[in-house]
């Protein structure tokens, strides 16, 4: 984490401040198989604890997340510090595909629960190996040195209008948590193979879960709430 927030401090452009001193900063904290740049954002004040990591866009055609942006009145929240990786799948929203440039479904290449899906090209193909792909060993390193309390994958669902959150395990509390800040529906759902939270939830302390998007633009009803619900869980996973 030291590293991460001295690539933060170090690489970023000039901070912008608000009333009360308060941060954001910005930084490249990768490339995709592509070499396409991957971006992180601070809101808040730093800490040494108490952190909220987002993730906007896992699949490339499912991103209307990216963004969303944990301020309210137009300021991050100084009793908050969440960091948001806006889109860790960039060649595939430049292909309008769910998969990456190699085919393949990102969040089925962790390695908690792996097993070989499919084959190359198909939606739900799992890769040669775990973490075979730069995309998914970014966000472990991520994960690794943030450490955070709660992480949030934001993803997109056919056949549906409404939003929710789903979770199983140790993630239900901040999952149920969260759906109830931003208004939406929780279902207790069992992970798939291999995919993001199953392997944070096996493998670190802190809740990862994920909130389903209907398709399309959100509205601007639902976008107010899920940034004001992302700054409240800000808080409250520092308080907890």
């Amino acid at each position: 984490m030291v590293a991460l927030l001295a690539a933060l401090a170090l690489l970023a452009p000039a901070p912008r401040e608000a009333p009360g001193n308060i941060l954001l900063r910005e930084t490249i904290v990768g490339h995709s198989l592509q070499g396409r740049t991957i971006k992180m954002r601070e809101y808040g004040e730093a800490t040494w604890s108490g952190e909220l990591l987002v993730f906007g866009c896992i699949h490339g055609d499912e991103c209307a997340a990216r963004g969303i942006q944990p301020v309210t009145g137009g300021c991050p929240d100084p009793s908050a510090d969440v960091f948001v990786v806006p889109n860790l799948n960039p060649d595939g929203t430049a292909a309008r595909s769910r998969l990456n440039a190699r085919g393949v479904d990102l969040n089925r290449n962790f390695a908690s629960g792996w097993q070989p899906i499919r084959v190359r090209g198909d939606l739900e193909y799992s890769g040669p190996r775990p973490f075979s792909e730069p995309e998914t060993r970014l966000a472990r390193r991520l994960v690794r040195e943030l450490r955070p309390e709660a992480t949030i994958w934001f993803h997109q669902y056919r056949g549906g209008r409404r939003p929710f959150v789903r979770a199983w395990g140790p993630s239900v509390e901040a999952g149920r948590h969260f759906a109830r800040l931003a208004q939406v529906v929780f279902r207790r759902l069992r992970w798939p193979a291999g995919s993001a939270p199953n392997w944070q939830n096996h493998t670190f302390r802190g809740s990862s879960f994920v909130v389903e998007l209907p398709r399309g633009r959100l509205s601007p009803a639902l976008r107010e709430r899920l940034a004001k619900a992302l700054v409240r869980m800000g808080r409250w996973v520092r308080e907890d």
